[in-house]
């Protein structure tokens, strides 16, 4: 009995000695059955099977007879061997949760994302990432689309071709839906206007609009001062006419929503991009309104708490007020029944 006794870990000795403890109480009527399931936090039936394990088999009984047999759920050699090459030779560049939602929906290979965490880590092709500290206090979602909306560019290498580019994007608040996103090559006041004019043409006027404190959005006299809100912008002046609230975010922090939604962008885009074999701005541009915002907001877009949109929209003259600039966005509307949609 000592030799067999070896074969078990200290643990494993720990809790059989726990179990035998508890039914020989519970056979000596100091506990009752149920008691002793209890403590053990079992079911009847199996106290009833180590009782008759115990009277049968002794002590070596009570080993839990799973240790030393394969899992049912063991992933097959050859399913996990394709994982790690299909990263190495194909998805090298993504993120484990990126990989993870190609290997399901592109190569029907369906395994937990703890798994795929795992099997990339022990084979040394991702590193192990340290535990976030505590994060800030998110400021609350607007309940209602159409209320709040981000603009923010992000100058990144989206093309993979060492040539830096702005990616634009305006989302709602709300439910971080994507409502425009187009690379450009410099973020500009034209640029802006230009996003901000299709929005409204597509989804309608909206009630406020949040950025940095950026020339083409705000005029700041000194840097690192408030904001003169009394000197408007082109942007400015265009939001004014349209009845558009303009708030400026005084640091990074303060527009999280929109930093958080960049960082995702810039762990998928430029992978998506090269997958595809696009390297021109038109093309993915192009890319961006066809397949890919769709794709994104399917798979990031939440839920907002109140469904009726925020503000009413209106219809937008086709006039311009300063070519120059390409202020297409226009300033002399009339309000109308519809809805922000």
């Amino acid at each position: 009995m000592v030799e067999k006794a070896r074969q078990y870990s200290a643990a494993e000795m720990e809790r059989m000695m726990k179990v035998q403890d508890v039914l020989l109480k519970a056979m000596a009527k100091k506990l009752t059955w149920w008691a002793a399931a209890e403590i053990l936090g079992v079911t009847d039936r199996t106290m009833r099977r180590w009782r008759q394990r115990l009277e049968t088999d002794g002590y070596s009984g009570l080993a839990d007879r799973r240790k030393g047999k394969p899992s049912a759920k063991r992933v097959p050699l050859a399913t996990a061997e394709e994982v790690l090459r299909l990263y190495q030779q194909v998805y090298w560049d993504l993120n484990i949760r990126h990989f993870h939602e190609k290997l399901r929906d592109e190569h029907g290979i369906r395994l937990s994302y703890t798994w795929v965490q795992r099997a990339l880590q022990g084979a040394g092709l991702v590193a192990r990432r340290r535990k976030r500290g505590p994060h800030r206090r998110r400021r609350p979602r607007r309940p209602m689309p159409g209320m709040l909306l981000h603009i923010d560019g992000s100058k990144h290498r989206w093309l993979n071709d060492g040539c830096w580019h702005d990616l634009i994007v305006i989302l709602d608040d709300a439910s971080s839906e994507i409502y425009y996103a187009q690379l450009v090559e410099e973020e500009s006041t034209r640029t802006v206007m230009a996003a901000l004019r299709e929005v409204i043409e597509t989804k309608g006027i909206f009630c406020a609009l949040y950025s940095d404190r950026g020339s083409h959005f705000f005029l700041t006299p000194k840097a690192g001062e408030k904001v003169d809100k009394h000197r408007l912008t082109q942007v400015g002046r265009a939001l004014q006419e349209l009845g558009i609230k303009m708030i400026p975010a005084y640091s990074p922090q303060a527009r999280g929503r929109s930093e958080r939604n960049f960082g995702t962008w810039q762990g998928r885009l430029p992978q998506e991009l090269r997958l595809r074999g696009i390297t021109t701005a038109e093309r993915a541009n192009e890319f961006l309104r066809q397949e890919y915002v769709a794709e994104f907001n399917r798979r990031f877009r939440v839920a907002p708490s109140r469904h009726r949109p925020g503000c009413r929209s209106r219809d937008i003259a086709a006039e311009t007020r300063d070519p120059e600039c390409g202020a297409n966005l226009l300033h002399r509307a009339s309000v109308s029944k519809r809805r922000f949609d």
